[in-house]
């Protein structure tokens, strides 16, 4: 298993094909594409597949962005039933706070546990980040004793929330892989001259915008620079943008008012078999 994989893939992550959304419908559930040991399970949500409706159609699983709450339950439910339990969700605030998992989920009605990356260790314990823009990235280790989910927007990569998961594993950073998911892409993401200053030193995330003191902002050049500086070489992912693919992903900076994706993490206790595997392309 080679870890000189630092750029972006070619070709597309794979998507998970769905009989109740066949061609030219899109499936709900994006399976990353990474050498990851065969006890890492991970996914990301689409739009596609819930009930909510309105600028939220239709997988929404945020519950801060104004859908009607009882949607965004029943979309956490569907989600939830494909996985060995439901996830701890968290309360991002675009920070660097990294937490473990319990070991349960949160119960129902619990506050959410306030950060932006989430680290688990036992089988089952199912780690999830919510996006629509920003640049979610899940991290396992080589032997698949470990995996995480961080929430990077600009904000996050800026104050190392990357760099502060890769510590919270506990491992050596030359045994992780990275994944990163759908984030708004560099030919659309232009920023102020603030943001820029975040990235002072980071020249190739980089590249002057279409009006004076605008730039294009590249996420996933500037994940694969911090992830470079922490330690971790075997990047994988990339290339997807979630505004620029309306049919497929939430986006913020596109429509406002908008629902949120999930990526999943989790550790199972085997392999996963047939049944599995027909539950998730038959999924929602």
């Amino acid at each position: 298993m080679s870890g000189k994989n630092t750029g972006p893939k070619k070709g597309p992550d794979t998507f998970l094909q769905s009989k109740m959304y066949p061609a030219p419908f899109l499936a709900p559930f994006l399976e990353p594409d990474w050498p990851a040991p065969a006890r890492v399970r991970a996914l990301c949500t689409t739009r596609a597949g819930g009930c909510s409706e309105g600028p939220w159609f239709s997988l929404n699983l945020g519950e801060r962005c104004g859908d009607d709450p009882e949607h965004v339950r029943r979309n956490r439910a569907r989600l939830a039933a494909l996985l060995p339990a439901p996830p701890l969700w968290l309360h991002q605030v675009h920070g660097v706070d990294v937490i473990h998992h319990p070991g349960r989920p949160g119960a129902q009605g619990a506050a959410a546990p306030q950060a932006d990356a989430l680290v688990a260790h036992g089988s089952d314990e199912v780690c999830a980040v919510l996006a629509a823009d920003c640049l979610p990235v899940l991290f396992c280790d080589r032997a698949g004793t470990r995996v995480a989910a961080a929430h990077a927007g600009w904000r996050g990569l800026a104050a190392g929330v990357l760099q502060a998961t890769v510590r919270a594993l506990e491992t050596e950073p030359g045994d992780l892989l990275a994944w990163l998911g759908p984030a708004i892409g560099p030919g659309v993401y232009e920023v102020g001259s603030e943001v820029a200053q975040a990235f002072a030193g980071y020249a190739a995330g980089l590249r002057p915008g279409r009006r004076d003191e605008r730039w294009l902002l590249d996420l996933y050049t500037l994940a694969r620079l911090k992830l470079a500086e922490a330690g971790v070489p075997a990047v994988y992912g990339g290339g997807l943008c979630t505004f620029s693919d309306p049919a497929r992903f939430f986006s913020y900076r596109r429509d406002g008012t908008t629902g949120r994706m999930a990526s999943v993490i989790w550790l199972a206790d085997r392999p996963p078999g047939r049944a599995q595997g027909a539950l998730l392309q038959n999924a929602l």
